[in-house]
């Protein structure tokens, strides 16, 4: 049995900042176990202002764990296009099944029943058991690990085996059994998120300042040791968007491809820059079998799987002649109408071109002129104009 924690002038201080300044967070306004599940599975490697946006309309569409584990996979999928990292959704569909066959559609409320789910490590059960249940489960994240680094004075990289196991023993030292485990734990993220910033912490506005024995030694920065950034393989796409009788070319990523199982455009070149524009439509017909008119520029934007760094091209087109599949498998091309995009799951590359095309409902001509009309396409994209070989 855990030896309880006593609150101390440090609890009694951060936990009456937090109720004072913590964000108001839409999952911060309930407590049903099922929403706290998918708050942390959608929180996991993505910035709270994305999943801000994102986690009232996943709920609103699957509001408990049976409606989520009856809903097809690919739904799921689709209302988590733009989130990435799309393991994370088969995780948590896979999740609500066991939960439905196991438990009832109820959340087992121990951290080491959840670490049975798929897709829940340590952190994420103890993040669950202790907002949902109140049960006295010290976590550690990012943020954590500098706040504790700071209080303390603890060095080293906190990704190290050795560093980490240290830093959840001192969370665990602090972690309050008074039934409010989970504000504690929402705390340390609270202040690591907003005051104890990796570069400029704001040490002024910080409630245990005078606590903190990094802060004492005037370099604060200097604690949690500096972490190597860790190195990116950058890559070049060229993608197309072809449009045929109102219905665009899109192709959905097979077994072992990035990301697996999403829709995206057409990617004719890799890791290439054109040179001539002749090149497009070469490209497109060597890899496609199709040939493409009227291609102009949409635009450059840049987006991150995992470790790649993907800087995009993209183009709009039409296809020339008579309706040929294209090359590639019949299972992975389909022509879809702009209407059916919504429920289909797209990556975030496509995501992004469509927010170029002007949006599903736009049609071709109207992107054209929302085109001609906007000052965010490159110039040298802009005098792109690719003629029919």
């Amino acid at each position: 049995m855990k030896h309880a924690v006593r609150p101390t002038a440090l609890h009694r201080r951060l936990l009456e900042w937090f109720a004072a300044h913590k964000r108001d967070l839409p999952w911060r306004r309930t407590r049903d176990p099922y929403a706290i599940l998918v708050s942390e599975f959608m929180l996991q490697q993505t910035r709270v202002a994305v999943v801000e946006a994102r986690f009232s309309v996943f709920l609103a569409r699957f509001p408990t764990v049976n409606v989520l584990a009856d809903a097809p996979l690919d739904e799921v999928l689709a209302l988590w296009s733009g989130l990435g990292y799309y393991r994370r959704a088969r995780n948590l569909h896979a999740a609500a099944r066991i939960l439905r066959e196991r438990f009832a559609g109820r959340l087992p409320r121990h951290a080491t029943m959840l670490r049975e789910l798929p897709g829940v490590g340590a952190y994420t059960a103890a993040a669950v058991a202790s907002i949902a249940f109140g049960a006295p489960e010290p976590l550690v994240d990012g943020n954590v690990a500098r706040v504790l680094s700071r209080l303390f004075r603890l060095r080293g990289d906190p990704r190290a085996p050795r560093s980490a196991r240290r830093l959840l023993a001192r969370a665990g030292t602090l972690i309050p059994h008074d039934g409010r485990a989970g504000d504690w734990n929402q705390a340390l993220m609270e202040l690591g998120a907003t005051v104890c910033l990796p570069r400029g912490p704001r040490c002024a506005d910080c409630p245990v300042a005078a606590r903190c024995e990094a802060r004492a030694t005037g370099r604060p920065e200097a604690y949690p040791s500096p972490i190597r950034a860790a190195s990116s393989v950058k890559e070049i796409h060229v993608r197309v968007a072809l449009e045929r009788n109102g219905r665009w070319l899109l192709r959905r990523n097979g077994p072992g491809e990035k990301p697996g199982g999403m829709f995206e455009f057409p990617r004719v070149l890799q890791n290439r820059e054109l040179q001539r524009a002749d090149e497009l439509c070469a490209a497109i017909e060597e890899n496609l079998g199709l040939r493409a008119i009227e291609l102009r520029g949409l635009g450059e934007f840049r987006h991150q799987i995992l470790d790649r760094s993907i800087t995009v091209t993209a183009f709009v087109g039409r296809i020339a002649g008579s309706a040929r599949r294209a090359r590639g498998g019949r299972a992975s091309w389909r022509w879809l109408a702009p209407d059916e995009w919504r429920r289909l799951p797209l990556s975030a590359a496509a995501l992004r071109m469509i927010e170029l095309l002007g949006g599903p409902a736009q049609s071709m001509a109207s992107s054209r002129q929302a085109r001609r009309n906007s000052s965010g396409v490159p110039a040298s994209m802009g005098r792109l104009r690719v003629k029919a070989r």
